[in-house]
């Protein structure tokens, strides 16, 4: 494997705070990497450097000649006014696609992403949906490498499980940003964290990410036995030089130097073992009550519509229940109505007295932006009280990350991340016998989630969870209720229970509609542009088919990644030839899928104008 973009010894500061000193990362044919570490270690940085969006301080990036290369940007501008296919088809032509493979590509692009409709307008697509289109300008350009920050961002579940799918089957080679731990372990091969703890700034494992985890792990308690024999080391040393020893000679002068080296060593080291993670507990209040809130056939509408229909909800003491759904499907409406902040149309929401619910909003409304984040944590004075004993406002805001000087800031100048975390900061501080959380990972970096996490496990009452975030539902979460925006609902224990349940109900709605088109469809005239019989029927079964290829060559890649084949020189050159082969059938596929489509679309045109 040959580098594409290859970074060495590159630094990064803004003003007096330093990002990364001396990193070292690259890119090579058939990465998939994922960037990790804290909010604030330069992860989006590294990316715009490597992308050429941003110049480093110090040290060398060099790019393979005539690269290819997309980048993925985290917030994405486009014309509103355009439609989806033009938007791609601009991104198309920048790259400089000949005019001849304009529109076949563009086609198989939107085929690819989810776009069945090119002609809608770029204007009303959710946040979801224009973070596709952002990364479907990046497929047109057919790159050798793709950079990609923090795209997890906005997607809703079945988003997220559709991006791990495209990125895994990806023909290029990718580095992205994101927090989201099962789409790491899903659609990776290499993991880098940044973090100043290590003593390069970066540690890289290749595996998915439970690899990640298992050699971080190996590394550090590596670094710990290292730290003790150092300690030993430097004690020795130090008690020789409290018996004074005389600089006279060279071999003392080098001692002394040595011991005072010694001790900083052991200081860095230490310090970089120690570095501090945000503390979250929840309180619980104990409480004991079986029925904390009752729900009974609720239904909410929104226009003549129904969003929630005939829902039921118990809550009780240990129960934590994770809400499912695509984005606008009713998960943060049914959140509100069971903490009564909006009233159903239909159906009655039952507390049990004096109940005391602790509710975090996805957009962050409890927070005042003028406010600093000081009048944010506490009402007045200088203590907040927490598990009835007081504590500094300072001490305070360190569990959570904070810095003195930070607690001046106004609200509106910290990061998303930093937001999350001062209302978290302000929520823990209350006891709860129920916790409604909307999206409370949005923006949080991988060590505050594994925090979190450990908070929610340990939380004695009840709690309802929405989120994107697939790994901590399953972890938390003991069972599910699955919205589908329309009024219907289901019941599950396990998430994979809800998979099946859509997998169904789409599977129900694709024959229906198959069913009506077929009883509205009439005999028309011969057209030059409408499809065969045998085009209409190929057309019907190429989804099937393009998922039995992307399955296939899901099969050949795992082999190209099998250690077992990776020492096997024959094999593993069948291997890649597999993958090759699988990879180009996809590919056909597609351009197959676009022009039977662009033949069905071009007969509704002709229609329209009879």
């Amino acid at each position: 494997m040959s580098a594409l973009i290859h970074c060495q010894n590159i630094s990064k500061s803004f003003g007096s705070k330093r990002l990364f000193k001396d990193l070292t990362i690259g890119v090579d044919d058939q990465d998939r990497v994922g960037i990790i570490g804290p909010n604030g270690s330069g992860k989006s940085t590294l990316v715009k450097i490597m992308a050429g969006h941003e110049e480093e301080d110090d040290g060398i990036v060099t790019r393979r000649k005539h690269i290819r290369l997309a980048y993925i940007a985290q917030e994405s501008s486009f014309d509103p006014d355009a439609t989806v296919f033009e938007t791609v088809e601009r991104a198309a032509r920048e790259a400089g696609l000949r005019t001849e493979e304009l529109v076949p590509q563009v086609r198989e692009t939107l085929g690819r992403t989810g776009f069945h409709n090119g002609e809608q307008p770029v204007g009303p697509l959710s946040g979801g949906w224009q973070k596709r289109l952002a990364i479907a300008c990046g497929f047109v350009q057919n790159p050798d490498v793709m950079l990609l920050d923090e795209p997890t961002n906005h997607l809703d579940l079945e988003g997220m499980q559709w991006l791990a799918q495209l990125m895994s089957q990806a023909p290029f080679a990718w580095l992205m940003v994101s927090h989201d731990r099962w789409f790491l372990e899903h659609a990776t091969n290499k993991v880098a964290e940044l973090n100043n703890r290590y003593p390069d700034g970066i540690f890289l494992s290749t595996g998915t990410y439970s690899d990640f985890l298992l050699q971080r792990e190996e590394y550090q308690h590596a670094q710990t036995q290292q730290a003790q024999a150092l300690s030993g080391k430097v004690r020795r040393e130090v008690e020789w030089l409290r018996r004074g020893p005389k600089a006279r000679t060279t071999k003392a002068k080098s001692r002394i130097d040595s011991a005072h080296a010694l001790q900083a060593e052991l200081a860095d080291t230490t310090a970089r073992l120690h570095q501090g993670n945000t503390e979250v507990d929840f309180v619980g209040s104990g409480r004991k009550t079986k029925r904390l809130i009752v729900g009974e056939q609720l239904g909410k509408k929104f226009g003549a519509a129904p969003l929630i229909k005939e829902v039921e909800v118990v809550l009780s003491p240990g129960m934590r229940v994770g809400l499912l759904g695509n984005n606008g499907s009713g998960k943060s409406t049914l959140l509100k109505l069971l903490a009564k902040t909006i009233e159903p149309d239909k159906g009655t929401v039952t507390h049990a007295e004096d109940l005391q619910v602790v509710y975090f909003d996805q957009h962050r409304e409890q927070l005042n932006p003028t406010f600093t984040l000081r009048e944010t944590m506490l009402d007045s004075g200088d203590h907040v009280t927490y598990r009835e004993r007081p504590m500094h406002i300072v001490s305070w805001a360190k569990r959570f990350q904070f810095r003195a000087e930070q607690l001046d800031l106004r609200i509106d100048r910290l990061s998303g991340g930093e937001q999350a975390r001062a209302v978290i900061a302000r929520l823990m501080l209350k006891p709860a016998d129920v916790l409604l959380l909307d999206e409370p990972t949005n923006d949080l970096d991988i060590p505050t989630l594994e925090v979190l996490e450990e908070s929610m496990q340990d939380f004695p009452g009840a709690m309802v969870l929405v989120t994107h975030d697939r790994h901590l539902l399953t972890q938390i979460c003991t069972t599910f209720i699955g919205l589908d925006g329309q009024g219907t609902h289901g019941y599950f224990a396990e998430y994979e229970q809800w998979e099946g349940w859509l997998t169904s109900q789409s599977q129900e709605k694709s024959q229906k509609t198959k069913a009506a088109s077929r009883e509205d469809t009439a005999p028309k005239k011969p057209s030059a542009k409408k499809p065969t019989y045998k085009e209409q029927q190929e057309l019907n079964t190429i989804e099937e088919r393009i998922l039995e290829a992307e399955t296939e060559l899901e099969v050949w890649r795992k082999k190209t990644e099998d250690p077992a084949h990776v020492s096997q020189h024959a094999e593993l050159q069948q291997a890649h030839d597999g993958l090759h082969e699988a990879q180009e059938k996809v590919q056909q596929l597609y351009t197959r899928w676009a022009e039977l489509e662009a033949k069905l679309q071009g007969e509704q045109v002709t229609r329209s104008q009879r």
